[in-house]
């Protein structure tokens, strides 16, 4: 198995991308209640506070702080691919790699992480995160993406109900 670097920081804040094997799949928004379920379980069991989050029909994008002392974010998302997809059937044409690994051929095995450096490093990606949808041309306004901490935002008054439409987005990403 390759060792990819990882900045193992106890108690920092990353930013995540993780990914369905299957590109061209709906499978989390379609499951969104069983992905919902597991995340709150391995939470629980793993403590760990989500700063922003936004899941679209094939990929996720979260940002977490670990507790104090705590690096392992590598095993909070173990928890959350294996019990999302041991409540899910296998996916078709599974690899015999991932058959003599018991893996259901659902999640790309590995995930891209990204430790959050200072608060306009955080700012960066929390907009990004809450961007995403338009991004794929899911929505014209971020408000109207229903898998998102961006509700979460605009609940607390940090940021408008109508912030971020594809105008802005496009002059705030270079498009």
């Amino acid at each position: 198995m390759s060792n990819y670097r990882r900045e193992w920081v106890p108690g920092g804040t990353y930013f995540f991308t993780v990914t369905l094997a299957n590109r061209r799949s709906r499978l989390l928004v379609d499951a969104i209640s069983l992905l919902r379920k597991v995340y709150v379980e391995a939470g629980n069991r793993l403590p760990f506070q989500t700063v922003a989050i936004c899941v679209l029909p094939d990929h996720l994008h979260a940002i977490w702080t670990l507790p104090e002392g705590d690096s392992d974010f590598a095993q909070r998302w173990a928890l959350i691919k294996s019990g999302f997809s041991r409540a899910l059937p296998a996916a078709v044409n599974i690899s015999a790699s991932k058959s003599r690994k018991r893996e259901k051929g659902i999640w790309q095995r590995r995930f891209w992480e990204h430790r959050i450096r200072d608060d306009e490093d955080l700012a960066r990606h929390v907009d990004y995160i809450h961007c995403n949808p338009i991004k794929h041309g899911l929505v014209t306004q971020v408000s109207d993406w229903p898998y998102s901490s961006f509700h979460r935002y605009v609940a607390r008054g940090v940021l408008p109900v109508g912030w971020a439409g594809r105008a802005e987005f496009g002059e705030s990403f270079g498009e």
